[in-house]
């Protein structure tokens, strides 16, 4: 197989770093090169036009009121960030608000917990300082290809922290409620999932129950999909279901999820959730109803939405 050409190389290096969210690192490993040549060839790469990063300041109305909107939903506080037409773009705005909500919520001796999505992967990226605590994996792995995993995540802001971290070696769906029973009496599992229920501080991601808006959706076969449609399911929280008025919604599915529980979350004081695209809104909104939420970030685009059917 040809080697590729030096602007082929450019463009892959470039497509790893901003599509795949991999770390310099990692894509110097790959290559055989140092992470200096991967910063070198970054900014060749946008300097010779093969990589463009684009900033949109629309001329749209202003974004819709924060403090109105939180207000609305009934959650302690409300972070917008500008939407662009980018997913990667936008993905990144919303880890990076997420990151420092994180840092600036974070104090020393805290238990958080973060459960895993491609935009908390991203955060984790950007968490550059945290007191001393110990971080809790709050969801099974669900890898998802270009992306990295909950236990990279999990170990990364351990190494920030310098704490203690309580990873969950499991997958966050498996194929059957007995595999799920064995898993969660292991004890390494049982001890994770055990701590999540003693949270200072949550980070997590809201979902749909719907195709491209849910990662768990993927993940099962279309009786599955189509009995937590007939329950109700809006919304998904790290495998757990919601219907539209914030209750829990109970399949099968529920008995093979190995994650944090809905009422761990109720229980938590302060959860950090983000939100991206309008086709959530109806999940953001179950989510909040439910009390799982007391920091809401989301993108500009999903809050207008939420401030419309207010409105309405």
């Amino acid at each position: 197989m040809s080697q590729p050409s030096h602007e082929e190389l450019l463009a892959l290096i470039g497509k790893e770093y901003y599509l795949d969210n991999r770390s310099k690192v990692e894509i110097a490993t790959s290559h055989n090169i140092s992470r200096f040549q991967v910063a070198r060839y970054l900014d060749e790469a946008r300097a010779a036009g093969i990589v463009k990063i684009e900033i949109r300041f629309p001329n749209s109305p202003a974004a819709a009121d924060a403090s109105r909107l939180a207000g609305l939903l009934g959650v302690t506080r409300v972070v917008v960030v500008r939407s662009t037409d980018d997913v990667v773009q936008q993905r990144d705005a919303l880890g990076q608000a997420a990151a420092k909500e994180l840092m600036g919520a974070a104090k020393s001796g805290m238990t958080i917990g973060i459960s895993w999505s491609r935009t908390l992967d991203v955060a984790a990226r950007h968490v550059t300082e945290l007191p001393p605590c110990d971080v809790v994996q709050l969801a099974g792995a669900l890898p998802v290809g270009g992306n990295g995993n909950p236990l990279e995540l999990i170990q990364r802001l351990g190494r920030v922290s310098g704490g203690k971290t309580w990873p969950m070696w499991a997958p966050l769906v498996v194929d059957s409620a007995a595999t799920a029973n064995g898993l969660r009496r292991q004890p390494e599992i049982s001890d994770a999932l055990n701590k999540a229920g003693s949270l200072d501080l949550a980070v997590i991601a809201i979902g749909a129950w719907g195709p491209d808006v849910s990662t768990v959706w993927e993940r099962v076969d279309n009786p599955v999909r189509k009995a937590a449609l007939s329950a109700g399911a809006v919304a998904e929280c790290s495998g757990r279901l919601l219907d539209a008025k914030g209750s829990p919604v109970t399949t099968e599915l529920d008995a093979r999820i190995i994650a944090v529980t809905l009422d761990q979350l109720q229980s938590t004081p302060n959860v950090i959730a983000v939100a991206q695209g309008a086709g959530r809104a109806a999940a953001v909104r179950a989510a909040a109803s439910a009390g799982i939420i007391s920091t809401l970030i989301v993108d500009a685009e999903l809050a207008a939405i939420l401030a419309e059917e207010d409105a309405a």
